[in-house]
């Protein structure tokens, strides 16, 4: 009975803040006290549902990927997957129709035919219902992340989604329940884990250079002043003020809502879910002060409860006594930063300031360790007390360099945004090409995003700790230790790649020429459709000696008498 009367207490109190049932606050949570602690209420895993931990399906010859959310995100994202072989872009889908289409010159410019554009508020439902894809990218705002990725995996999707991938923890169990029990991959794109830094410094941690790491700081800290009104603007009356979609989301959300870009790499470093778990929290967040400054300003009127604070710290402690600090500021003057720190028994690493040439501020190691980490001092009498010489610096990275910078590293940096974004996608499609597990899982999925409710519910009741739950549910130290997976014959699996794209290439030209002279969009689709069943058969062709299937002949047959 004292339980229930807790539930209903938070229940209250999850109603009574906001303007209305926050987003980060999930109806469906429940949670009672235990000695001054919020423990919060796993649900049971459903009979005959297992887990997905290391998660392998059958290799992907051809990588078919619809692309849902083509605003600030999806765009980059349509450009990488155009030059990383072995890869089919069938669909694009937003809430646009315009920037949809405006896609089509990267497939264009790739010699590759067009996709099928869906649009409007529902579009991505009849993308997913198409057995031609394998894969769905979501780049939306977040309030569509887990209807667009519940979608997906519905349909029987792998899943790949932006950050923060799930806003509270009812959608965190929903989807870790779809992909369960559909044994469907659900990617958190958390690119922070692929920047030159984070993947080094991880060699690093996983071959004991630090010793073992005992506390890890991350965090968001970047003043969006400049980007706040180039936010999407919901035109379904959710949005009067047209504050859009993030300030809206600041506005009546409370905790850290944006945590993963600080806390998926040192969640790797310290093998959450993979030989040790998250289990409590507290949150702590100043007052806000230029968030309902920035609406105010904008609107005429000041909010009467603006929730999230100017600046929050999260403190969490895991099963193995370890601590992680995550912070998040996206309102006062600051210079970027992540943060990302590692403190070890034996050794220190330190991402920022970041240098000119983009390298971390670097580490500090003692002679013995950096001897025992097979790199030999400069300096004799070299100590953790200071930074080591960057000379010394350069000597650890390259004993440690990352076999995921060496293959795609200087490519990114091309595409821009330092790289991590391309590094990202390319070990997406190489596990799937390779039959090889995903580099972040659900779970990984549901532990960096749960810090926005957890948070909330702490900052909500008086800063109080907060039980973490066991999101893999008893499986948390099964998998010893975070490893990336690599194949064992990579040249193979290029090769099909290389065949997969080329065939795709023969039918860029005349895609193109029909594709243009349709004057509808209901037309246009109908030459991508068209033309993704003639890539199919292009592709078995390549790749089996010139032979196709009898289903996919008269799937050829048919496309062709329907264009006609």
């Amino acid at each position: 009975m004292q339980m229930k009367r807790f539930i209903l207490a938070a229940a209250l109190v999850a109603f009574s803040v906001g303007q209305s049932l926050a987003q980060s606050l999930s109806p469906s949570t429940t949670w009672h006290w235990n000695e001054g602690t919020i423990v919060v209420d796993t649900p049971q895993r459903p009979a005959g549902q297992k887990n997905v931990l290391g998660l392998t399906v059958p290799k992907m010859q051809n990588v078919r990927v619809g692309f849902v959310g083509l605003g600030m995100r999806g765009p980059g994202a349509v450009e990488r997957f155009c030059v990383i072989p072995g890869v089919e872009i069938v669909a694009l889908c937003d809430y646009e129709q315009g920037r949809a289409e405006r896609m089509q010159k990267n497939l264009r410019n790739a010699g590759l035919p067009p996709a099928t554009v869906y649009c409007g508020a529902k579009g991505y439902e009849e993308l997913c219902q198409r057995p031609d894809i394998d894969l769905v990218y979501i780049a939306v705002d977040w309030d569509h992340h887990f209807p667009v990725a519940k979608c997906a995996l519905e349909n029987g999707k792998h899943t790949a989604i932006e950050v923060p991938s799930v806003m509270n923890l009812e959608q965190c169990w929903e989807l870790i329940n779809l992909a369960e029990q559909k044994q469907l991959n659900c990617m958190i794109l958390e690119n922070c884990c692929y920047d030159w830094f984070e993947l080094r410094t991880l060699n690093m941690a996983q071959a004991g250079v630090f010793g073992e790491i005992l506390h890890a700081k991350g965090a968001y800290i970047h003043n969006l002043d400049p980007f706040w009104d180039y936010y999407w603007k919901n035109p379904d009356g959710s949005d009067p003020d047209r504050l859009g979609w993030r300030m809206k989301y600041n506005m009546e959300n409370r905790g850290d809502v944006y945590a993963t870009h600080g806390l998926g790499p040192v969640a790797q470093a310290l093998n959450i879910h993979r030989g040790d778990r998250m289990t409590t929290l507290v949150a702590m967040d100043t007052k806000a002060v230029h968030g309902p400054d920035w609406v105010e300003a904008k609107t005429g009127k000041r909010p009467e409860n603006y929730r999230n604070g100017d600046h929050t710290t999260t403190l969490i402690r895991t099963q193995n006594g370890k601590v992680i600090e995550i912070q998040h500021n996206v309102m006062n003057p600051q210079p970027y930063n992540r943060l990302y720190q590692l403190v070890g028994t034996k050794g220190f690493a330190d991402k920022y300031p970041v240098r000119e040439n983009g390298d971390g501020r670097g580490y500090a190691l003692d002679a013995a360790q950096l001897q025992a980490s097979g790199v030999t001092p400069k300096i004799d009498d070299l100590n953790s007390h200071d930074y080591m010489p960057y000379d010394q610096q350069v000597a650890l990275t390259e004993k440690y360099e990352s076999p995921i910078i060496q293959k795609y590293g200087e490519r990114g940096r091309r595409l821009g945004h330092g790289g991590m974004d391309f590094m990202m996608d390319s070990r997406l499609v190489y596990c799937l090409q390779n039959g090889l597990p995903l580099d972040m899982d659900v779970y990984d999925m549901a532990e960096w995003c749960c810090v926005a409710e957890l948070g909330a519910i702490s900052c909500d009741h008086n800063f109080a700790s907060v039980t973490v739950p066991d999101f893999t549910r008893g499986y948390w130290n099964v998998v010893k230790g975070f490893k990336h997976a690599y194949a064992a014959d990579e040249a193979a699996t290029e090769a099909v790649a290389e065949k997969v794209t080329a065939a795709q290439k023969t039918l860029g030209e005349q895609a193109w020429k029909e594709y243009d002279a349709a004057t509808t969009l209901e037309e246009r689709n109908a030459v991508a459709k068209k033309y993704a069943v003639l890539a199919q058969a292009e592709i078995e062709a390549a790749l089996n000696g010139g032979k196709v299937s009898k289903e996919t002949k008269k799937a050829v047959q048919k496309a062709r008498k329907n264009r006609k």
